[in-house]
């Protein structure tokens, strides 16, 4: 939730089978990557501001932009939705705050099996915000994947540390952001959104950052930091070029995949584990987050 953590949602293209599994591969890397940047920001947490954490992250992020300007030209940052944009940077810089400042308390599995509750704040926002039909079906998988949400939260028995709500707000702020993505989706690419999502929330982090800022001590401190904002635009990048290879709607359930390397990064560096209760509630939460991309996607093809 710290970065795009999603597949945006760009029209649907016609790529063969090879096509589809060559984009399946480039984006299960990209989530792997956005994973081992959650790690090291999680460690950060102990030694710095988490406004500077994701300003750093967001650096990461302008550094794929840049690159893909040398590539592509600055064609990519034409728009016909400025003000839409720069709000969706505005978005990216709340959602990836909360969830930062969130993981200094929070095992790193268990928030991000909560920011799963995101296509379920989608799905609610599109029915209210644009006027999207929303069936029972779709309604009936909404209110079974909340409910898995509270047995992974499970408010007022103390299991989770109260900062877990700060993920909601994340997930919540990243809602915004898709439903956002969904207005611009028919007249920018994703790569012009993406672009400039970067340079909003990095003007936007650079205003209050000399209050707040802590030069690296030590080396271990530097690599982390450079690590981080290394994954974070190896991963944008990833993604990018996954959305030219494949169809999103074949790309978006690897989604999910983040909740096993958030799993094997938080038993390999934290010796921190899910318990069986997150485990069924993270179950419930793919299984219906599953089924209402199924339905979009039938949706969408009229059947």
């Amino acid at each position: 939730m710290s970065s795009e953590h999603s597949v945006p949602s760009v029209p649907d293209r016609t790529p063969t089978r090879l096509d589809n599994i060559r984009g399946l591969a480039v984006i299960a890397l990209a989530f792997f990557a956005f994973a081992a940047a959650d790690t090291q920001a999680k460690l950060l947490t102990a030694s710095f501001h988490p406004m500077q954490i994701v300003w750093t992250r967001q650096i990461g992020l302008l550094a794929a932009v840049l690159v893909l300007l040398m590539m592509k030209g600055p064609s990519i940052l034409s728009t016909r939705h400025p003000g839409l944009q720069v709000l969706r940077g505005i978005l990216a810089v709340c959602s990836a705050t909360a969830f930062i400042f969130a993981l200094r308390f929070v095992p790193l599995a268990d928030a991000v099996a909560v920011t799963f509750v995101a296509p379920f704040m989608v799905t609610i926002m599109g029915a209210l915000l644009l006027g999207e039909k929303v069936g029972i079906h779709r309604w009936s998988a909404v209110t079974i994947g909340f409910m898995g949400t509270l047995i992974v939260i499970r408010p007022g028995l103390g299991v989770l540390h109260p900062a877990v709500f700060l993920v909601l707000a994340a997930a919540m702020a990243f809602a915004l952001r898709q439903i956002i993505s969904r207005v611009l989706s028919a007249s920018d690419r994703t790569a012009t959104t993406v672009a400039y999502t970067a340079i909003a929330s990095v003007l936007l982090l650079s205003a209050p950052l000399p209050f707040y800022w802590r030069s690296p001590e030590a080396g271990w401190e530097l690599a982390l930091l450079f690590g981080m904002a290394a994954c974070a635009a190896l991963g944008e990048f990833l993604v990018i070029r996954a959305l030219e290879i494949a169809q999103a709607i074949v790309l978006a359930p690897v989604h999910y995949t983040l909740i096993i390397w958030a799993t094997f990064y938080g038993w390999l560096v934290f010796d921190q584990l899910p318990d069986r209760w997150t485990w069924l509630g993270v179950t419930i939460i793919v299984a219906t987050g599953l089924y209402i991309m199924d339905r979009e996607r039938k949706m969408a093809k009229g059947v």
